[in-house]
């Protein structure tokens, strides 16, 4: 873990950055097909790397130039056995694949040493099976063994945390918590949940993270909330209580349409990158610890950006 580390995830309230939608800016941007919405391939050629590169420029910019943090993120959000499989790729492909994210992200955050804002590098996690809907179920057990792969990938090469991004029910969170901590990394869980404010398994957002910590003796470092809008789940955070302090993180969808309506989409909805930032900004009143800022499906650099400006007003 680098020096870096503990500022966001344990002792300081500093804003941090992430990017927007990846995924969703490939494709839909800049018109690059990503097969099973996967962009671990851009890893494997120069064209790919550049233009992954490219990307997070803009982002890492905005954080040096406001001196903030930044959290980089490894394009593994599909790079799991399963996946891998369904796009051709053994499962001894797929982990040398996860260590290689890893090391290119540091060599990219070495080349920018001369910024003074702290930059972590984040391992990420996504589900085994679909992001919009509890399609696999594993008890936590199995869960823990099916993701120790990817996470055991990880810890060769040493990455500053990982992160589940887009769970959609407990057990999942749990068993990737658990192989997380067993390897001594420090973990975040961000939970996806639907225009009602629960999660696709129908469990409230509050359960979902009191279970986790109970399951796990609270080995998340932070919870966040990723990949729904945020009129989608606002109303579930009118309560006070130790499991909205535990909330440090929103990468909120750009679109306020539900989950099944995206997955029919053809196009983007960017939505109202002003209107977005000041959700956040409201956000930001409700979660007092809310400190890493970023974006999901539909997002770009100008809502980032927006986002940023909103919150540090």
């Amino acid at each position: 873990m680098s020096a870096d580390a503990p500022f966001l995830l344990q002792y300081d309230a500093s804003v941090f950055l992430t990017d927007g939608g990846l995924e969703t800016t490939l494709v839909f941007i800049e018109g690059i097909p990503l097969p099973c919405f996967a962009a671990f391939p851009l890893l494997l050629d120069r064209t790919g790397r550049e233009t992954w590169e490219r990307y997070f420029a803009p982002y890492l910019h905005t954080a040096a130039e406001r001196g903030i943090g930044f959290v980089l993120d490894t394009p593994t959000w599909r790079a799991n056995p399963d996946w891998g499989e369904k796009l051709g790729y053994r499962a001894e492909a797929i982990a040398d694949i996860n260590r290689r994210a890893v090391a290119f992200t540091k060599s990219l955050r070495k080349r920018r040493a001369r910024d003074k804002a702290p930059i972590l590098i984040n391992g990420v996690i996504g589900p085994r099976g679909d992001g919009y809907r509890p399609d696999i179920l594993m008890s936590a057990d199995e869960a823990e063994r099916y993701h120790s792969t990817q996470i055991d990938a990880f810890h060769t090469v040493g990455p500053d945390m990982v992160s589940a991004i887009t769970m959609n029910y407990v057990e999942e969170a749990i068993g990737i918590a658990r192989a997380a901590q067993r390897r001594g990394l420090p973990v975040a869980i961000s939970f996806t949940v639907e225009t009602d404010g629960r999660l696709a398994s129908g469990e409230t957002l509050r359960s979902a993270i009191e279970r986790t910590d109970r399951e796990t003796r609270a080995s998340p470092v932070y919870y966040m909330i990723n990949c729904a809008h945020p009129t989608h789940f606002e109303h579930v955070l009118t309560t006070d209580g130790p499991w909205i302090e535990r909330i440090r993180g929103v990468r909120a969808n750009a679109s306020s349409k539900s989950h099944a309506e995206l997955d029919e989409a053809e196009e983007l909805d960017a939505g109202n990158p002003t209107e977005l930032a000041q959700q956040y900004r409201s956000l930001r009143h409700r979660l007092r610890h809310l400190s890493v800022l970023g974006g999901c499906c539909g997002t770009t650099h100008r809502h980032i950006t927006a986002i940023c400006d909103a919150c540090l007003a």
